[in-house]
């Protein structure tokens, strides 16, 4: 069963998981199966004997941390020398965005003002060098 820590008492090492309207009771020297300690809204997979839960492992425990896959550095250079493109947005996977910047670009330079489109990739190279733009369109850090 899956369910929720609705209490857990550090001190007596007990606690209570609410799943599907009903309470069960666990001890942490019995029933827990984590390597870390619960906090009350953790959700936990459990097997149910009566009142009592046993086997109880936190939900989400295996998962990783994303990691970094995409270089920050790369991203800025690609913002400084072809950011009128949006090359350094299609590099990071914001497709839409760097549609978006190119299409503007055209519109720019058609009606003769290219400078604005060379203005905003030398503000996200900066925003990019900065630290302000660190993630990719999945959400992970840049390198």
């Amino acid at each position: 069963m899956i369910g929720q820590i609705e209490s857990y008492d550090p001190d007596a090492q007990a606690g209570v998981i609410k799943s599907e309207g009903s309470l069960f009771t666990f001890h942490l020297d019995d029933n827990w199966v984590a390597d870390v300690p619960p906090d009350e809204g953790d959700d936990v997979n459990f097997e149910a004997q009566g009142t009592i839960a046993n086997n109880i492992n936190l939900v989400g425990a295996y998962l990783k941390p994303p990691e970094a896959v995409k270089y920050k550095y790369l991203a800025a250079g690609l913002a400084l020398l072809l950011g009128w493109s949006g090359a350094h947005r299609f590099y990071l996977g914001f497709y839409r965005l760097a549609f978006a910047q190119l299409t503007l670009t055209v519109i720019l330079y058609v009606t003769g003002l290219p400078g604005f489109a060379m203005l905003w990739a030398f503000v996200e190279s900066i925003l990019l060098f900065g630290g302000q733009i660190n993630k990719d369109a999945k959400g992970r850090p840049l390198k």
